[in-house]
């Protein structure tokens, strides 16, 4: 059967190489049920898109309603004829092809645009003025459609468009390099469609690694499986997809790094490993040994000055992305180190709404300001970084000296960041708090405890208002702040190794 090179395969590509192997050739019976969260993206992007036709205000040609051969000569014959907008079309060229949102005429030729329900643009700092760099996710996509328009020698340049979630026409240029030593979208779109040709005709072999992106795709339990069985050097927390396919010719499992002599890669500071420095070696085979010890411990590999304060603030937030609200601000609250009178304070926006994103702000902030001399204990640095925005949002609830006070290392304390990540070896496969959490004992009350999976609850809550959505929301979120305390409270008990 001829395989087509698409869009959505340079997309999974980008994502998980192992993805395009997957769709292609497993048997789908093995895939898991697609998530709910997934399924509210599709919704959302599906309910963008038509908000965005719908608003257009220019005159389009709409070949939504046909299907393949017939969607395809018709695309084919509105180019021909010259018409400036067309939507939904479909082109076929050689090996690639290609459904563009739309195709607009420019000149004496055709840009194609695509409509995502993201941000066309990712990294930058609004706060230090830095811009954001194209997505190359979304870049190959326009890519690819570009490619279709050259090859049928109709192209208005090469560049296209993507009309992103915030209303932004961006304009990807193919030929612009992303950075000092990261080529240009159409650079990473040649070898990405060789790389996936390579796939699709066998001649290119991929391998499952375990990620983080690993946890919303069908396929996760399949792949899971198989890196488990061959004990797969991507079961390590941060030793990617990359760093194993460097390593892998000289320890093939994780069981071959612990056991192995490094010293023998290892030449003034520099290893035989691309991208893989001598301490990143070692700290790599530290983790490859705790994996294989029968009875792992986890320990610390440096001292930690603990916080210490009467009253302890455990605090975690939830938020919805797709609304851009923090609707949920928790805090366990923990005095004179006595676990057994322990409190939890929900602090819940009444509506999705940003007159009720503010007054739960205001609750939270009266919440720190009725104990100025607690420690804030959190996990990460995401809800410095959303009280930042809500401060800026809404600048009378609370000023932006406060909140750099509220987070200053002084008065919080990211576990993340401060202790586990820099200071701690657990045998887990990342450095979460459900991860550290769960190997401590802990047990969420919810089956399927996510921040993917809230979003989805919060969704349903915020059309339905239904009581036990908003309760299932509050109860995650306690247990992720008990979480924080039980893996606070592990760590000051952990030996120190060098």
């Amino acid at each position: 059967m001829e395989r087509r090179i698409t869009a959505s395969q340079l997309y999974s590509h980008l994502t998980c190489p192992h993805r395009v192997a997957m769709d292609a050739f497993e048997d789908p019976a093995r895939r898991d049920p697609v998530s709910p969260f997934v399924e509210l993206l599709w919704e959302r992007g599906s309910i963008y898109e038509k908000e965005v036709i719908s608003g257009i205000g220019l005159a389009f040609l709409d070949l939504s309603g046909l299907q393949g051969d017939e969607k395809e000569a018709a695309t084919r014959e509105a180019i021909t004829r010259g018409e400036t907008l067309i939507y939904n079309g479909r082109l076929t060229v050689d090996e690639l092809r290609g459904e563009p949102d739309l195709l607009r005429r420019e000149g004496e030729g055709y840009a194609a645009i695509d409509i995502k329900s993201g941000a066309g643009e990712e990294g930058g700092d609004e706060d230090a003025g830095e811009d954001g760099k194209p997505k190359k996710t979304y870049g190959v996509q326009i890519a690819l459609y570009t490619d279709l328009l050259e090859r049928l020698g109709v192209s208005a340049g090469r560049y296209g468009y993507i009309w992103d979630v915030h209303g932004d026409e961006l304009r990807y240029d193919l030929d612009a390099p992303l950075g000092p030593r990261t080529p240009s979208i159409g650079e990473i779109y040649q070898q990405a469609r060789l790389e996936v040709s390579g796939t699709l005709d066998r001649s290119r072999t991929t391998r499952p690694a375990a990620s983080s992106k690993c946890k919303q795709c069908v396929w996760r339990s399949t792949c899971l499986a198989e890196i488990k069985a061959s004990n797969d050097l991507t079961l390590l927390p941060w030793l990617g997809r990359a760093i194993r396919d460097a390593l892998i010719d000289q320890f093939p499992t994780v069981a071959d790094l612990a056991a192995a002599d490094v010293t023998r890669h290892i030449h003034k500071g520099k290893t035989d490993f691309k991208g893989v420095g001598a301490d990143r070696l070692r700290k790599f085979q530290r983790r490859a040994q705790l994996a294989m010890d029968p009875g792992p411990k986890p320990y610390l590999t440096h001292p930690v000055a603990w916080p210490t304060a009467p009253v302890e603030l455990f605090f975690d937030i939830e938020t919805d992305p797709m609304r851009d609200l923090v609707y949920l601000h928790g805090f366990v609250i923990r005095e004179s180190g006595d676990t057994s009178t322990e409190r939890f304070i929900g602090i819940f926006a009444a509506a999705p709404t940003s007159e009720a994103e503010k007054k739960a702000f205001a609750d939270a902030m009266a919440v720190f300001r009725q104990y100025p001399t607690a420690v804030v204990i959190h996990y990460s640095p995401y809800e410095r970084t959303n009280f930042r925005k809500l401060q800026q949002r809404y600048p009378d609830v609370a000023t932006a000296e406060e909140i750099e006070a509220l987070y200053a290392p002084d008065k919080a304390f990211d576990l993340y960041e401060r202790a586990a990540r820099p200071g701690s070896e657990w045998p887990t496969m990342d450095f979460s708090v459900k991860s550290l959490a769960k190997f401590c004992g802990f047990k969420w009350r919810d089956t399927d405890p996510s921040g993917a999976s809230s979003i989805e609850w919060f969704d349903r809550w915020a059309k339905t208002g239904e009581p036990a959505l908003k309760q299932r929301l509050l109860d995650y979120n306690e247990d992720d702040c008990v979480a924080m305390r039980v893996v606070l409270d592990a760590m000051k008990t952990l030996a120190v190794r060098g």
